[in-house]
């Protein structure tokens, strides 16, 4: 077998397996290696939380320890790498659940995770993880009991997390506006970064505090 194709399937499994414990250990709770699926100035963005990696564990900490209840289920991954770079995108659904106007619901969210990283010293490892929101839906936990929404603040978010926004901002959350759905300007620039990153540039987008 041709060894630089087997390195490249190496480093594609090396990089899911890093994908598959991001979830694993961020949804048991086990925030050191959680800590390890990250390089140190990885960074995260999600509805909820825009900043480095290693204040994401501790906000994802506090908030499991207050009952805040988020889960993350898996599909498929693609990788493309190039030298110590690689861009990984997974199927992935984002599952919360919490009380909207006294009712007890399940919002899932159905998008994919986009993942820039960097081999370094030997091991593959997240700098940033950017999701892709395509589309969710708000569920009552106890079936007949539906929560009355607020239409005008339920239109307000994005097509591509609009329940989601609207559960996270009741329970307390600043859900953060414009972020990359299945199609548009934002998803169109992400991919543009993950270019770049493949192709050299000095960060993974436009995100502060990371060096390259």
């Amino acid at each position: 077998m041709n060894s630089t194709f087997a390195l490249t399937i190496l480093d594609e499994l090396l990089i899911s397996d890093v994908v598959e414990k991001w979830a694993l250990y961020r949804d048991a709770g086990d925030w050191e290696r959680f800590r390890r699926v990250w390089h140190e100035d990885g960074y995260m963005s999600a509805t909820w939380f825009q900043g480095p990696a290693e204040e994401f564990v501790e906000a994802s900490r506090r908030g499991m320890a207050q009952g805040v209840s988020i889960l993350h289920f898996l599909g498929g991954t693609a990788v493309e790498a190039v030298g110590d770079r690689a861009v990984a995108q997974t199927k992935m659904t984002i599952s919360q659940r919490d009380t909207v106007h006294g009712v007890l619901v399940d919002v899932l969210c159905t998008g994919r995770f986009y993942d820039f990283f960097a081999k370094r010293e030997g091991q593959w490892r997240i700098v940033r993880r950017q999701p892709i929101y395509e589309k969710d839906r708000m569920d009552p936990v106890r079936p007949g009991t539906v929560p009355d929404l607020d239409e005008a603040v339920l239109a307000s978010f994005p097509e591509g997390y609009r329940h989601l926004g609207y559960l996270q901002t009741a329970a307390g959350f600043e859900v953060r506006d414009g972020l990359p759905g299945l199609r548009g300007e934002a998803v169109e620039r992400l991919y543009r970064e993950g270019r770049d990153w493949l192709a050299g540039s000095r960060l993974p987008g436009a995100v502060p505090r990371i060096a390259d």
